[in-house]
């Protein structure tokens, strides 16, 4: 794996519809940018990306837990994304964020019994990116469905993967639409 650059941003909201949120309600994403090892080319074995898939998640969920301050327990919500720029394909994304990126972010945040959720988009330089949030324990608890938006003005270059993984110490400021109470979660299953 050649990282070319790891960007880390904290986003917190403390007023929302002229409401005071307090505590605010706070996420981090940490970002790298990574050289594509395929780019420009077909490979029917993707192993080398399954592996940087692990190690991102080790890296940026601890980096992304680190700039909230909080113990990885007090993580609430996780999310991961990535954009593969345009002489990739769309498997390479698949590649890092799905067969091993998930056991070390979990470690990373102290459990995480639901599946992580993510997304993933071919893109160039600039172009937003979402990555998709929920609850680490719970995939019912509403209030923890978010997202959080990153974009890097000169990444992906045409043979990068930009590898976002996104984490909150909260659910959405102001929930109301009911389910599931994040203090209410037994998070067994992943569900409830």
């Amino acid at each position: 794996m050649r990282i070319r650059k790891v960007v880390t941003f904290v986003e917190e909201t403390h007023r929302d519809m002229n409401e005071r949120i307090k505590p605010a309600t706070r996420k981090s994403v940490a970002v790298a940018v990574i050289d594509n090892p395929f780019a420009g080319s077909y490979q029917q074995n993707l192993q080398p990306l399954i592996e940087t898939g692990a190690a991102l998640g080790k890296l940026l969920g601890e980096k992304a837990v680190a700039a909230l301050g909080v113990k990885p327990s007090q993580i609430e919500s996780y999310g991961k994304a990535a954009m593969v720029g345009s002489n990739g394909e769309l498997e390479h994304a698949a590649a890092i964020l799905h067969p091993s990126l998930g056991a070390p972010l979990r470690a990373a945040v102290e459990k995480g019994a639901a599946l992580v959720p993510s997304s993933k988009k071919m893109g160039g330089c600039g172009q937003p990116l979402d990555v998709p949030l929920g609850h680490k324990d719970a995939a019912y608890v509403r209030s923890h469905f978010d997202g959080m938006e990153v974009r890097l003005s000169d990444a992906p270059r045409a043979n990068e993967i930009l590898v976002a993984v996104a984490v909150t110490d909260s659910g959405r400021p102001l929930p109301r639409v009911g389910g599931l109470q994040a203090a209410d979660a037994i998070g067994e299953d992943g569900l409830r």
